[in-house]
């Protein structure tokens, strides 16, 4: 609306402007109501509309929604940072309130609510949302699921990083521009010494246009910045050896590169993002799935309500329980428990497909360039910011000279002057003014107009022997840096490596190891193939390994490949083999226990590891999987109870006190628990092993004696049977070791002495390996032969094996030990073994 002198003359202009008075109504506004010396003039709505709306959105997309790709700011962020460096609000001073901090920023320079001040502050701190905080917020500025306290209740200063990112504002790095009301200015652009736009990403909703950009990691984006700034021509895939994809605060997985190859070539690009997720044994035959992180921008609440959802509609299953464990000593941690038989791997499976623990990003690098948005590839992002750091470095540069050449004219005018003293102090006494004595002092010591000035200004204390020697080191040492500044400004190769060394040290200085592990294409199975697998466990063919400690772990077991020997033991880390048995996954085992009592358990539960890398550490006490609280029982034996095995072979036992037996599995009864044995009072089991009629038994007492026997001369009896004499025992001797040797097997005999009256590990242990043929075989309920005679500090034999298999010692604190590879005689002494005097167990 516009001046004019009549209605009439409007109303004219509006017949005469249009082609009809129906057109005219439907596109023009006509106010009937003049005020005096006004003219009241038709505007065309479609056209006011149109350049209405274009302001808008330029206004939007310039000032609010897109960052700068050179420092990665949008405006308000940019005007936060400013405004507390403005406030002195540095890393080492105190925190401030938030609203305080809103409050100069919002009357100084953003000229908005402060609402959305407040906002982008708060984005600023959160440690989950940027991969390097700019602010440093004290109070609740938020999670991932809940939003921050108001901000009168936080408190913020800069992080250290942001001092990168405003270094050198005060020496002329970048433009300033006036703020909203012209009483202020502000900076255009900040300096920012690391690659902002990339390490912290960027997302905002402008008109017509969105920007999103993934957070990466400082020290690779440094690098790649490097590269580009030494090799301008490098390639997209050249910079990707440097920066292989994002790298998320939270952490998580990134599965598939080819979208973020996509984004770095176009701009334009989607990854998928996973939990980190791990299966553990959460207690007695329970196994869950633990989460430690999860994908960018995603609560662990929003994650536990889609759980929770999926199982009421019936769509995911295998699950009991999920439990919030997070805090924030430990961090995130989810607890995921699983139905019994229920594979941890299928049922991951599902919760990537139904849940949040599974999601996508996508990228569209927009951002402002010279003012205009464009979509720029990770090539064209660094080439901007490396661009923005020239100019800094050289426009700080030019500063920088500029003041040290005004400097160094004032130094050597007061060198000048300082010569000849007393004549500078008589010509501005006998002065008639100030401005007089400048003439004089420019005239007789031939000085410029700055330097005159200088000296009059100068205090007489500066006027002394020592500040001359300290004036001639300034003089130096300036010439020294205009020398270097000059060197800066005159070479391209030396501009380019002070930029390089100045990201190398924002690198060092804030960088952090990568997050975010970087997975190569895992296609998602379909809906059709995921529903079509199984989420319960194959009943499959394995192997249960139990270790000398009582450790258990699953081995799956290729049907095609031979059978293991059965009763052979392995060397491992964190133990030995004490007992292997064959069966099937979802099949049943026996553990046999010290006191006589039999557990029923199937393994689908146990840990399953590699065959080719057996670590009990890996595996879960089966105590505790038999949910048996009573730590003083052990496990001696393992055996199958369906199948061949356990119907045509069977179990040797033997106690402590010389009693041995043999039970046939096929006979036990179907109880989850019962006695195989019944034992005498003080008497223990100390071997339940597999002993068919073509075996032999073996066993080794503490004090030294080994007795050899045919298996089939000790009839299987019934389960309450408490057995029959097995070995003549000495007084206060007892059983260390029973087992069952095939027939005509090349075996081995371990033996290792100490003394019983010294401290465990204090004393040497001495070891001793003979051949088995050389055992006499003797008959049931006889005394053996001695195997290893005692040196005069030793009284006891601490462990002992008869078996295949070339042995080793294991000491106490899990290590194998090597024992002497030369066979002693059957009655000889032992060797010391070197590294430890404390052993547990004996194995191959």
């Amino acid at each position: 609306m516009t001046e004019a002198p009549s209605p009439s003359s409007s109303s004219d202009d509006q017949q005469a402007g249009h082609s009809g008075a129906d057109d005219a109504a439907s596109n023009s506004v006509v106010v009937a109501h003049e005020l005096p010396g006004e003219r009241i003039e038709d505007v065309d709505i479609s056209s006011e509309m149109e350049g209405s709306f274009l302001e808008y959105a330029y206004s939007v997309i310039y000032s609010r929604a897109l960052p700068d790709a050179r420092d990665g700011l949008k405006p308000v962020q940019r005007r936060i940072l400013f405004g507390m460096v403005e406030m002195g609000l540095r890393p080492e001073k105190g925190h401030v309130k938030s609203s305080r901090v809103v409050g100069d920023v919002m009357g100084k320079f953003h000229p908005h609510g402060d609402s959305s001040i407040y906002d982008a502050l708060v984005r600023l701190a959160q440690d989950f949302n940027l991969r390097l905080p700019l602010v440093d917020g004290h109070g609740n500025f938020g999670s991932l699921d809940d939003g921050p306290a108001a901000s009168r209740y936080t408190e913020a200063r800069l992080a250290g990083a942001a001092l990168a990112m405003t270094e050198s504002l005060d020496e002329d790095v970048v433009d300033f521009v006036p703020n909203y009301d012209n009483s202020f200015m502000q900076p255009e652009v900040l300096p920012a010494a690391v690659p902002n736009l990339l390490v912290n990403g960027a997302s905002g909703i402008a008109v017509g246009m969105a920007t999103n950009l993934a957070p990466h990691n400082l020290l690779e984006v440094v690098e790649g910045a490097k590269h580009l700034l030494h090799h301008p021509d490098a390639t997209v895939d050249e910079l990707m050896e440097f920066i292989p994809g994002p790298d998320l605060p939270g952490g998580g997985i990134i599965v598939g590169l080819d979208g973020v190859k996509d984004a770095y070539r176009s701009g334009r690009g989607a990854f998928r993002t996973r939990a980190k997720v791990s299966v553990e044994q959460l207690g007695p035959r329970k196994t869950g799935l633990v989460v430690t992180e999860l994908p960018y921008l995603v609560g662990p609440e929003r994650v536990i309500e889609k759980i929770k959802q999926g199982v009421d509609a019936k769509k995911i299953s295998g699950i009991t329980d999920v439990v919030d464990l997070t805090d924030r000593k430990n961090g995130l941690k989810l607890v995921i428990t699983l139905k019994t038989g229920f594979s941890p791997e299928a049922v991951l499976e599902q919760l990537y497909r139904a849940t949040p623990l599974e999601d996508s990003f996508s990228i569209n690098s927009v951002a402002l360039v010279n003012g205009q948005p464009q979509t720029l590839g990770l090539r064209e992002m660094l080439r901007v910011f490396l661009d923005h750091r020239l100019s800094v470095v050289t426009r700080r540069s030019e500063f920088r000279l500029r003041k040290r050449r005004e400097r160094l004219h004032l130094v050597e005018g007061l060198l000048i002057a300082i010569l000849d003293i007393d004549e500078v102090i008589q010509l501005i006494r006998t002065s008639d003014d100030a401005e007089a004595a400048r003439t004089r002092l420019m005239q007789v010591f031939d000085l410029s107009e700055a330097q005159a000035e200088y000296i009059l200004e100068l205090r007489l204390r500066r006027l002394t022997k020592f500040s001359r020697v300290e004036l001639e080191a300034e003089r130096d040492e300036l010439q020294a840096e205009i020398e270097r500044l000059l060197e800066i400004l005159g070479s391209e190769e030396r501009l380019r490596a002070v930029v390089a060394a100045e990201m190398d040290a924002a690198a060092e200085a804030y960088g952090t190891p990568r997050r975010t592990v970087l997975t190569g294409a895992v296609a998602r199975p379909s809906r059709s193939a995921a529903a079509a697998k199984s989420l319960e466990v194959a009943d499959t063919p394995c192997t249960v390994l139990i270790s000398v400690t009582g450790r258990a772990l699953r081995l799956d077991r290729d049907p095609s490949a031979p059978e293991p020997q059965r009763g052979s033991s392995r060397a491992t880390k964190h133990g030995a083999v004490l007992a292997s048995a064959d069966g099937t996954v979802r099949g049943e085992f026996g553990a046999i226990l010290s006191d006589g009592t039999l557990h029923r358990f199937t393994p689908v539960d146990l840990p399953l590891v590699p065959a080719a890398s057996v670590a009990f550490s890996a595996g879960v006490k089966l105590l505790d999987y038999l949910g048996i609280a009573d730590k003083k029982l052990r496990v001696v034996g393992i055996a199958p109870l369906d199948g061949e095995a356990a119907a045509s072979t069977p179990l040797g036992l033997f106690t402590a006190q010389g009693t041995v037996k043999r039970v046939l599995l096929a006979e036990l009864p179907a109880k989850p628990t019962f006695e195989v044995i019944g034992l005498k009072a003080g008497d223990s089991l100390v071997g339940a092993f597999p002993a068919p009629d073509d075996s032999e038994f073996a066993v080794v007492t503490s004090d030294a004696q080994l007795l050899r026997f045919a298996a089939a001369s000790v009839r299987p009896q019934g389960r309450p049977a408490g057995g029959m004499a097995g070995i003549r025992l000495s007084p206060e001797a007892r059983v260390v070791f029973a087992g069952a040797v095939p027939v005509g097997a090349d075996a081995r005999v371990v033996t290792v002495a100490d003394s019983s009256i010294t401290l465990p590990g204090t004393d040497v242990a001495t070891a001793k390996v003979s051949d088995w043929a050389e055992i006499p075989a003797k008959g049931r309920a006889t005394g053996g032969v001695r195997v290893q005679r005692f040196l005069k500090w030793e009284d006891q034999i601490a462990c002992a094996w008869v078996g295949v298999g070339e042995p080793r010692a294991l000491a106490a604190d899990g290590a194998a030990r090597k024992l002497p590879t030369e066979l002693g005689k059957r009655d000889g002494s032992g060797t010391p073994i070197d590294g430890a005097a404390s052993f547990v167990g004996v194995a191959p």
